[in-house]
């Protein structure tokens, strides 16, 4: 897969906003806790503004996600473990199920 910068840039701010989003916290406050203006946030959210590494490294502790998230869309087994244990639990039929609908979401 050979992305562009700007493509790149929209996908890591798209995940950015979606994690944030996801904890109900506000730009404001994501920008108090890695030391960044909101217009910075903003700015990367957007896809318009590319992210300094350690910037990136301080936006993954204060959303509680892996860089390998934030980059590529790869969920960390720390993100998956309470999904795992819902899983752990259900029967063969149950999981073949969930099994089918996955490979339906992945196709889209």
């Amino acid at each position: 897969m050979n992305l562009s910068k700007d493509d790149l840039l929209f996908e890591l701010g798209n995940r950015i906003y979606e994690r944030r989003r996801e904890l109900n916290m506000t730009q404001k406050e994501l920008a108090e806790a890695v030391n960044l203006s909101i217009q910075s946030i903003s700015g990367i959210e957007l896809g318009k503004k590319a992210v300094r590494p350690e910037n990136l490294v301080n936006i993954c502790c204060a959303l509680d996600v892996s860089a390998d998230y934030l980059l590529f869309g790869k969920r960390c087994e720390k993100q998956l473990d309470p999904i795992n244990q819902m899983l752990s639990v259900l029967s063969n039929d149950d999981l073949e199920l969930i099994k089918t609908m996955i490979k339906r979401l992945n196709t889209r």
